[in-house]
């Protein structure tokens, strides 16, 4: 940067925004303004002094000589003309750079304004007219309105806040509600809450331009129904505006620049939805930056704006106009969500002149979920904005879907090609338009909404109930696992037995002799939303199972230390279930899990034919689906000298089923045990079968007759201990059931089923 020296005159929001401007870049400045008020506008800098005493001509030719200035710049009122007169002269005897700084003419040509060349002018029309007028054009030539008629009623004037022009007001007859003191610049709703609470029907106020709140003014009225009296620049003055100034100088003095730029998200597009600080920083800056649609809902009026989108553009841009150190880009939606924030923070983050912000905002997804009164947390996110995404997988893994599209067309597209491949039922609905007045949804099935014919830009939520069907299995290789001395399933049949077990995201999976826990952890990486209960006695065991859960984290793998059945009782109900080793209790475990979830899938793995025979007869009379036994045998290679010989591991028996009920039941030959259950609680399966004893079935002698018991061991009747209960035979004749339906019919019993129940049941 130059050392150079810049002598500013400022009496206007312009002049004070180059002061800023220019102090900030450490220029040394000397600012002249006509007040103390003034002063306390302007910025606190070591480089800056300030001054403000009226100067005449002379004055300030002699000012100029002894501060020596570069530059003169004139940002004084545009009405303020003589001040500017004797600038001119001031700079031309001693042969200093003038510069003009001019405002913008923002004039509204609306054929409701009335536009006048004067003050006497303004005064003479208002005299005709009838209502309250707001007069906007400073105190200094508030007493020309002492001439209309009851102007006392009539005039309201707004002044800046100083006690001294308060005086004057007060002097001149203004007061009370009728002298307001307030600091521009005002807002356009500010401006409309004034005249609609003094009633106002005329304002009267000078073109001052873009930062004198000229179409702020004009906005207002026309929204309040208020004409205006516009009195018109005296002359067309020529000098740079701001930017150009700005540029000027960056180039003379050698000027860094440095910007900072907030990167707002502005929500579904609703004024109404923008947060608290996303409409301040729209407000407070310099220039705002966007795509048409978002600048249009957040621009106030007059507001320096740029349109574009791409981040490359907006940056260049954003370079080639230092005079704007305060850019706001306006962005739809949330700023972390499929937002051009992302590629914005890429190209800028070594960039030392330029800091970023970020303000979020409301993004159209969660204000539709809200429309639709649904939570979003569980829901997958999609955008479809320039990108191609597996929709026919993402609907199939999740039941809640939100996606962003872009036009009609890849609607009807999508809707095509889902009910193609069998997904046409999912429900959908289409929001479009959202946070607008013109606010739609639409909603039905994709199929019948394959011929969409809606707006362009929307929000579609799905809703697919058979989500979450297809199982994905991890495949960890054994050499992963930590095993020690504890048997394992082998890593190809721990597939198959996976893929059998239908483990879903949010499954309940029971892994019962869990061993090193290698099924355990597989499952536990699938149902990543479930949690998987691993069921082992052995000591050593339960140690790799933790140690194999940390290691693959798998931290939905819960421990449970004991034996099956009996640690069971208490485990939420199962939807999957393995089964690796039972230590005996296979048929207590199935008949447990199944009264637990009558629906319960179940894989088991057997070495033995006895085991594997032991699982079929138990399930040749029950209510089963899906039954499938299959033989594994793995064969891995081995080298042996230069060759490769197969090695074979035993084969694996690999049962696999749905149950479709709860277990059948049996009929006891013992009395007390059909007493025992009558106790059953209320959530039992069996609660509310009616229990009969054995005497009225069979009859007391009948009953003395049957107890002869078996040697558990031998098979031998004659010479064993009495051990009390033993189950009659499956087949019961026909006398005996018509002794039973006797015994039911006298009761009153309708819908009789006879069954019978195991020891455990009861």
């Amino acid at each position: 940067m130059k050392d150079k020296k810049v002598l500013i005159y400022a009496g206007t929001t312009e002049g004070r925004k180059l002061v800023s401007y220019l102090g900030r870049r450490g220029v040394r400045l000397h600012v002249c303004v006509a007040t103390a008020y003034g002063e306390s506008l302007l910025p606190e800098e070591e480089n800056i002094t300030v001054t403000h005493d009226r100067m005449d001509s002379g004055q300030m030719g002699e000012f100029m000589r002894q501060y020596e200035p570069d530059y003169v710049i004139d940002a004084t009122h545009p009405y303020a003309r003589e001040v500017t007169k004797n600038l001119k002269s001031a700079c031309g005897a001693i042969q200093v750079p003038y510069l003009r700084l001019v405002r913008g003419s923002e004039e509204q040509d609306s054929k409701e304004n009335i536009y006048v060349e004067s003050m006497d002018e303004a005064i003479r029309f208002l005299e005709q007219t009838e209502g309250n007028i707001l007069v906007t054009t400073g105190s200094k030539e508030l007493e020309a309105y002492t001439r209309l008629s009851d102007y006392q009623n009539r005039v309201y004037a707004r002044v800046l806040s100083i006690g001294q022009v308060a005086e004057t007001c007060e002097e001149l007859g203004f007061s009370g509600r009728h002298l307001i003191c307030m600091q521009g610049p005002f807002s356009v709703e500010m401006n409309v809450a004034t005249m609609k609470e003094f009633e106002i029907a005329y304002m009267v106020t000078k073109e001052s331009g873009l930062a004198g709140g000229y179409p702020q003014k004009c906005q207002a009225a026309l929204e309040a129904g208020v004409k205006m009296v516009v009195i018109g620049r005296p002359e067309e003055e020529e000098g740079l505006s701001f930017e150009e100034m700005s540029k000027f100088l960056q180039k003379e003095l050698e000027l860094d620049n440095s910007w900072k730029v907030t990167l707002a998200g502005i929500g579904a597009g609703a004024k109404e939805l923008l947060t608290a600080e996303v409409r301040q920083s729209c407000k407070e800056a310099d220039i705002l930056i966007g795509a048409r649609r978002m600048i249009e809902s957040v621009a106030e009026v007059g507001q320096s704006v740029y349109e574009s989108y791409r981040p490359e553009d907006i940056i260049a841009y954003i370079k080639e106009n230092p005079e704007y150190e305060n850019v706001t880009v306006v962005l739809s939606g949330d700023t972390g969500f499929y937002s051009g924030a992302k590629k914005f923070l890429e190209l800028t983050k070594d960039d030392p002149q330029i800091t970023t912000k970020i303000l979020p905002g409301i993004s159209s997804i969660v204000y539709f979920a809200s429309v639709l009164n649904i939570p979003w947390e569980d829901a997958a996110l999609v955008s479809l904005h320039g990108r191609d995404e597996n929709m026919i997988a993402i609907l199939q893994e999740n039941r809640k879907t939100f996606a962003l599209v872009s036009n009609a067309e890849e609607i009807r597209q999508m809707f095509t090609k889902l009910t193609n491949y069998g997904l046409g039922d999912i429900r959908v609905k289409i929001g479009t338009e959202l946070s607008y007045e013109k606010e739609e949804i639409q909603e039905g099935t994709v199929r019948s909404l394959i011929h969409y014919k809606g707006e362009n830009l929307a929000v579609l939520y799905f809703e697919n109930d058979h989500a979450g069907e297809l199982p994905v299995i991890p495949a960890i290789p054994d050499e992963e696992f930590v095993r020690g001395e504890v048997p394992m399933t082998k890593e190809e049949v721990r597939s198959i037995s996976l893929a059998k077990l239908h483990v879903r995201r949010e499954s309940v999976v029971y892994d019962i002799g869990a061993g090193t826990g290698s099924v355990s952890v597989e499952a536990a990486l699938v149902a990543v939303k479930g949690q998987v209960y691993a069921i082992e006695e052995k000591v050593e065991a339960q140690g790799l199972i933790r140690e194999n859960s940390r290691k693959m984290r798998a931290d939905n793998v819960v421990l449970v230390e004991g034996k099956a059945p009996d640690v069971l009782e208490e485990l939420p109900a199962p939807d999957s279930v393995f089964i690796g080793g039972s230590r005996g209790k296979m048929t207590e475990i199935l008949d447990l899990v199944r009264k637990k979830n009558p629906g319960v899938r179940i894989v088991i793995n057997a070495i033995s034919l006895e085991t594997m025979m032991q699982v079929m007869e138990y399930i040749k009379d029950q209510d089963i689906d899906d039954e499938e036994v299959i033989q594994v045998s793995v064969s891995r290679a081995k080298q042996v000298g230069n060759y490769h010989m197969m090695q074979g591991q035993n084969p694996i028996y690999i049962i696999s089923f749905t149950s479709n009920g709860i277990p059948k039941a049996h009929v006891y030959d013992n009395e007390e045990a059909f007493e025992e259950a009558e106790l059953l609680p209320e959530e039992s399966p069996f609660a509310g079968i009616q229990i009969i004893s054995e005497e009225e079935i069979f009859g007391n002698d009948a009953v003395e007759d049957e107890k002869v018991p078996e040697d558990e061991n031998t098979g031998n009747t004659e010479d064993a201990e009495d051990t009390g209960i033993t189950e009659s035979e499956d087949t019961v004749s026909e006398d005996i059931l018509d002794n039973v339906f006797e015994v039911l019919k006298e009761e009153n019993t309708e819908d009789t089923k006879v069954i019978k129940l195991t020891d455990d049941e009861i």
